[in-house]
């Protein structure tokens, strides 16, 4: 469920190694305009197997969660007709708290946790491009030895040629990619900068890690302990993207979509007064989001 850029990337995959294996669950008005309108993804066409979720059918084996946050709520409700006994859930959802919130729904033995490194995939409509597919990283919360719905997971992405890792300690990397998230998504959107913005100014570089060092500071009160190697991981990757990719929460600006802020900034924000750390750089980037988004509708 959810046709952004990850999904659509994920869902080509799966729909490449054999069609009939994949189906999007959507409203009625969106899949009206998906049939119409057919995705092109890296120029290929793809005519994918659309489903309300109102529909009758088979529990699925497998669903893959890839909206927005704000819309996770919805999305928890629509997928109840696909959810059975043997379902497997798989959050690729921004932020530390989605699988929690999947799990009081269906129960946290159905989850397991996910999250996307290095996709520098770039939408526009139904049009999607991309040069690195990035990975899946994904597990149950700890992964010393593999459960048997991360196997199953497992061999589907090897089939399917989908990259992925299993790291063995899920949840600290799911806090990694939120400090990544906090740093990259917000900057890049209130400076409306494309990835070479980073790659080349070290102005671009220092405001996004003062957000990212805010949550590593939050970590150091939690129990998570990310530090600056983290930090150093992250810049690996960054220079890696194309340079003319662009961050979720920068393309939702230039499409006056909603943002995910309330999940990173504002998050943050809550989690620092509950710990007793300052985060001025994230509520002063929080409030600069919500005034962009604010203009675009008024």
């Amino acid at each position: 469920m959810g046709l952004g850029a990850v999904g659509c990337i994920y869902a080509s995959r799966l729909h490449d190694m054999v069609p009939e294996c994949v189906t999007v669950i959507a409203d009625g008005q969106r899949i009206e305009k998906y049939r119409e309108n057919k995705y092109l993804i890296n120029e290929k066409e793809y005519d994918f197997n659309f489903m309300a979720p109102d529909e009758a059918c088979e529990p699925a084996d497998l669903i893959i969660l890839s909206v927005k946050y704000h819309n996770l709520s919805q999305a928890i409700k629509d997928i109840k007709n696909h959810v059975g006994e043997n379902t497997i859930i798989l959050s690729l959802l921004n932020g530390i708290s989605s699988e929690e919130i999947i799990g009081e729904a269906y129960g946290m033995g159905k989850v397991l946790y996910g999250i996307c490194v290095g996709i520098d995939a770039l939408r526009q409509d139904n049009i999607v491009t991309f040069e690195r597919s990035g990975k899946v990283f994904f597990g149950d919360a700890g992964n010393k030895t593999y459960s048997p719905k991360v196997l199953a997971v497992k061999e589907l992405f090897d089939q399917a040629g989908i990259p992925y890792e299993i790291p063995e300690d899920m949840i600290r990397f799911l806090w990694w990619k939120y400090m990544v998230n906090v740093g990259i998504n917000q900057s890049s959107a209130v400076l409306g900068a494309h990835y070479k913005v980073f790659h080349n100014d070290s102005n671009a570089r220092e405001l996004m890690e003062s957000a990212m060092l805010e949550v590593v500071e939050i970590t150091k009160k939690n129990g998570i302990n990310l530090n600056r190697d983290d930090i150093r991981l992250w810049y690996e990757k960054l220079y890696k993207l194309s340079p003319d990719g662009r961050t979720s929460m920068l393309e939702d600006i230039e499409n006056n979509r909603k943002t995910e802020v309330e999940m990173f900034g504002d998050t943050v924000c809550s989690l620092g007064e509950k710990y007793g750390v300052e985060t001025p750089v994230n509520r002063t980037l929080a409030r600069i989001i919500k005034v962009m988004e604010n203009k675009a509708h008024v």
